[in-house]
């Protein structure tokens, strides 16, 4: 098994660390400030991606992508996972759920995506739906040739910034051995079309910048060419398309864990008690070691996953055992460096309490730690017959 990178490889965590570094560090302390992206920062990451080649680089060649594979694509998001998701946003990545577009579909959502001149944003959780998918209330139903929507959706990443929107509604139910099921369908839904509005969402600790929005449906009515996959199909298109996000959480989680490592590290070494470096001392200088030692660890995870997926290799438990252990490890990390640096690491001063406050929410979207731990349980048991 090979665990070095190649020199391909190389070349796209040196790209993207160093735009990172030079296109998105100047700026994360003004959106930490003001809590927005002024649209001239906004389109100057997104013309300056396209130009070096990388925006929509997790699509096939064939609609214009760069084609990366699973494990080059996670090594992007890692070198990503570095700077303000605020920021990184317009390093755009496309929903890889557009390549179920099909016919005129793909000329009005998935190129336009691809080439930087259309914004998506997926649109899924609800207030009463979260891990639950199914128990979504949002729903559709059929009025003569149309479709007419109804109902709310919140915590949407990106909305702010989206002309379109990948929206997951439910449009029936099902009599089971185990009660109603819920048949969820997938439609794609344009910025301004009547009875449907976008407005704030909530003020989160983590991430400022990068917003939460609401989507309001009120008699949205929508034609059959809106819909995205099969009608009542958006399980079998959530399946084929979403499963790796978790792999996107998880590597932007080692990426941050890294940087905030390089924070812990150089304090430790240069802070100085009782007439030598903190570091020195034992209780220091062994979380430097755990920290490191943890990181390492959550990376191979990630990029093991992520190679599985490239083999078409069975990873859902593994993509699984990533986010859990990477998003949980970047808890630990900034916890611990915030406790290096004492009282300063509170202060704003510092991007520290920056990173800290990032890293709650990362154990909740895209599958909470508990939804995780399910999907692995449920892997090991249900051969087992349990």
């Amino acid at each position: 098994m090979q665990f070095g990178l190649t020199d391909e490889q190389q070349m796209i965590v040196d790209t993207v660390r160093s735009f990172v570094e030079h296109e998105i560090y100047p700026h994360e302390d003004l959106v930490e400030r003001s809590g927005e992206v002024p649209a001239e920062i906004a389109d100057e990451i997104k013309r300056k991606t396209i130009e070096l080649g990388f925006y929509a680089c997790n699509f096939p060649e064939e609609v214009g992508g760069a084609g990366l594979n699973h494990v080059d694509f996670a090594l992007v998001e890692r070198e990503l996972g570095r700077g303000s998701m605020a920021l990184n946003h317009f390093f755009g990545r496309p929903q890889n759920i557009l390549m179920a577009c099909d016919g005129d579909q793909r000329e009005r959502y998935l190129l336009p995506a691809v080439r930087g001149e259309r914004m998506d944003a997926l649109a899924m959780t609800e207030p009463d739906a979260g891990s639950d998918v199914r128990g979504m209330k949002c729903s559709a139903v059929r009025d003569g040739g149309d479709w007419v929507l109804n109902g709310s959706k919140h915590f949407i990443s990106g909305a702010d910034h989206a002309d379109f929107f990948i929206v997951f509604v439910a449009t029936g139910v099902d009599e089971t051995p185990r009660g109603p099921k819920k048949r969820i369908t997938t439609f794609l839904v344009d910025r301004g079309t009547p009875g449907f509005e976008v407005r704030d969402g909530y003020a989160s600790v983590s991430h400022r910048g990068y917003k939460n929005c609401i989507l309001d449906f009120d008699n949205c009515r929508l034609p059959d060419a809106q819909v995205l996959g099969e009608v009542d199909g958006g399980f079998a298109v959530m399946n084929e398309w979403l499963y790796a996000t978790r792999i996107t959480v998880a590597t932007m989680s080692v990426g941050r864990a890294r940087r905030c490592f390089d924070h812990a590290l150089s304090y430790a070494a240069e802070r100085e008690q009782f007439g030598q470096p903190i570091g020195k001392f034992q209780g220091v200088s062994f979380q430097i070691a755990d920290m490191i030692t943890e990181i390492d660890a959550a990376d191979m995870l990630t990029l093991s996953a992520a190679w599985r997926l490239d083999q078409g290799l069975p990873a859902n438990r593994e993509i699984a055992s990533a986010k859990v252990y990477a998003t949980e490890m970047l808890a630990r990390v900034t916890d611990a460096t915030l406790q290096i640096y004492g009282g300063m690491g509170l202060m704003s001063d510092f991007p520290i309490e920056r990173f800290w406050r990032d890293a709650r929410v990362e154990r909740i979207w895209d599958g909470t730690s508990e939804i995780q731990r399910h999907i692995i349980s449920r892997e090991l048991l249900r051969p087992l017959g349990a």
